[in-house]
Formats: structure tokens, sequence, C-alpha cells
């Protein structure tokens, strides 16, 4: 049987498929580094490419534009981040202090083990444009939900303002902190947004 020509053909044992996405992994673990580095407006698809050690089209195999780089990047960061809170929100037990402490903790911890990534996380995303935006207000709504799920009186009816409310807020602190040269300690910073996070566990009256 003579192969069809024009179907696609596998390169030592990897199918076009599983190369394209390699190369996909490659370019965001990239940006990451360089927007980290330099800063998403700083940045370019050549300089990218070069830090991934792609050219230019293989660029344009996988994303549109920078924008969808970014927003790709972002998210990649975030839910790595969100899947290491519920982690630690599961670990902790059903007290729901603890929860909030061990899920803050998981964090700022992140943020502090890698810089580049938490600089994705607080700073590149804002700003660059309502596609970029409305990524953030979902990751964000997201992590909200899961946060007043584990955190919430039992029964209770979502928060949704609150909820946006202190996400928001402990970003915030995060931010600050980050600039501060990660100071406060790790131990103090989780104590200080705990206490922005606990308007959660409180019931409404």
């Amino acid at each position: 049987m003579i192969p069809d020509a024009a179907s696609p053909r596998a390169y030592r044992g990897v199918s076009p498929d599983e190369r394209r996405a390699k190369r996909r992994e490659k370019l965001i673990a990239a940006a990451i580094a360089v927007y980290g580095e330099r800063g998403y407006r700083n940045a370019t698809v050549k300089a990218v490419c070069e830090a991934a050690g792609l050219t230019e089209r293989y660029f344009y195999e996988s994303f549109e534009n920078s924008e969808a780089l970014l927003v790709t990047s972002f998210n990649a960061v975030t839910y790595a981040v969100f899947d290491e809170i519920k982690a630690a929100a599961r670990t902790a037990g059903r007290g729901r202090v603890a929860r909030a402490r061990a899920m803050l903790g998981a964090y700022f911890g992140a943020l502090q083990r890698d810089p580049a990534s938490a600089r994705v996380f607080l700073v590149e995303i804002r700003g660059v444009s309502r596609e970029v935006a409305r990524a953030f207000d979902a990751a964000l709504r997201a992590i909200g939900d899961e946060v007043a799920r584990k955190l919430g009186p039992p029964g209770s009816k979502p928060d949704e303002l609150l909820q946006a409310g202190v996400v928001g807020g402990v970003m915030h602190i995060a931010l600050r902190w980050v600039d501060a040269g990660y100071q406060p300690p790790l131990a103090e910073v989780t104590e200080t947004a705990l206490r922005l996070a606990m308007a959660l566990a409180r019931p409404i009256k």
C-alpha cells in the first residue's frame, strides 16, 4: 500500500501535532521569561522566538499576535498557581481559617518562587486591551468562586462583589509585596492578607 503523500508524517516517532504542541509550550515558557525580564510592552515577537529557540514562522503557527500570546501566558501562570491554591486547601483540613491561611501561603509562595511569572500575573496583564482585560476578569471570577466555596459559610448565597473585592485586594497586597522585594516575610504577608480574606467567611446579617 502506498502512503498518501499529503498525510502528515511522524518525525522520529513524533507526530506533527505533537511537535506543534511542543513548539507552543516553548513559546509560552519563553514569553513568561521575556515578559518577566523586560515587560510585555518592551518585548517583541522576535525576542520571544529567540528565547524559545524558534523562528518567527512558528510563532504565527500557534498565535495570531502578541496579545494572544500574552493572554495564553497569563492563563498558564494563573491556572498553575490556582492549582497550587486548590491543592493547599485540600490538605489544610476543614477549618476555614486553616484553609484560608494555606491557600494564601500557596499563592504568595508561588509568586515569590517565580518572579517572572509573578510579573506576568500582576503587572503585564493590566491595561493592554479589552480582550486581555476580559481574560484577567475571567481569572478573577474563577478564583473568587473557588475561594468563596472554600471559605464561605455553608449554604450562603455568593456575594460576587465581595468576592471581587477580596480577590482584588489580595492581589493588590501581592503587588505591593513584590514591589517591596518580597518583604515583609512570607508568613507575615500571609497573615495580613488573611485578615482580608476572612471577610468571605463571615455570614451576612
